[in-house]
């Protein structure tokens, strides 16, 4: 789905620390390299003497700045919803420091489907079934009576981008909950599993459903399952929940993220306020 780090060093930099990383958990590499956001991770599905396929996701930093919401989650998303919800399970983590950087090598359960799209902006129509949905909306459900103290939304942000990208007041968020974080069909397979938890946490209530309907607006038929699936949309918290989604992914396209929404975000502004 992403790119590589344009620097060639950084590129040798993270191979030469995953090739590491899967020694230290005792892994094989099998499949080809994945690279993440801005080349922030590379992944691969390796083989493990006792788990079989697995996948292995290796995340880096400057060492100063190792820590935090995303360096956490997915290992603080694994106590909480391992076995729970449909997601991989974390089988082990492993931490190294070399020349400045920490590196965080995680041990996924290997999910042997297609995620719904190669990219978070949904392009082409899909036929899920309503078992699908169904599933989907019973692991958010569980996901949001959840309780965390980390923060995937802040009301000081609301405040400060309201008013820059839609040119209006800011709402505020009287109604809270645990949330995915980066719901759309890149992060969604066939089953549905749940993938990548790193940004987890509490957020406006209705927020993941907001978000995957965001991504879905291309496809004004997929949208509208959205909503038929998710009622919260339709109340006051999840318009709250909308407006907040519209604005980040307006702040996220004038960086060069996804433009092409941007049309479709301002319609649903419009059709919100």
């Amino acid at each position: 789905m992403y790119s590589p780090p344009a620097e060639p060093a950084d590129q040798q930099r993270m191979r030469r620390a995953f090739a590491q990383s899967a020694g230290l958990v005792n892994a094989t590499v099998t499949g080809p390299e994945v690279w993440g956001w801005y080349g922030r991770t590379l992944s691969s599905r390796v083989e493990h003497p006792d788990r079989g396929d697995c996948w292995l996701r290796l995340l880096s930093a400057p060492r100063d700045r190792a820590a935090g919401k995303i360096w956490e989650g997915n290992r603080k998303a694994a106590a909480l919803f391992d076995g729970h919800v449909h997601k991989p399970f974390l089988y082990d983590t492993v931490e190294s420091t070399k020349d400045g950087y920490t590196y965080r090598a995680e041990l996924h359960q290997y999910v042997d489907e297609p995620t719904c799209s190669p990219s978070p902006v949904l392009r082409t129509r899909l036929a899920l079934p309503a078992s699908w949905w169904d599933s989907l909306r019973t692991d958010l459900e569980y996901v949001s009576g959840t309780a965390t103290d980390r923060v995937a939304v802040r009301q000081e942000w609301v405040d400060r981008s309201v008013p820059r990208f839609l040119g209006t007041p800011s709402p505020r968020i009287t109604a809270w909950a645990t949330a995915h974080g980066d719901l759309h069909m890149a992060n969604l397979t066939a089953s549905p599993y749940l993938l990548d938890w790193e940004g987890f946490g509490l957020a406006p209530a209705g927020y993941d459903a907001a978000m995957l309907l965001a991504y879905c607006l291309l496809l004004p038929d997929v949208a509208q399952r959205v909503r038929d699936s998710f009622p919260i949309l339709g109340t006051a918290p999840g318009r709250v929940a909308q407006i907040i989604v519209v604005t980040e992914l307006l702040q996220s396209a004038s960086r060069g993220d996804h433009p092409e929404l941007v049309p479709a975000l301002q319609d649903l502004i419009t059709d919100l306020t």
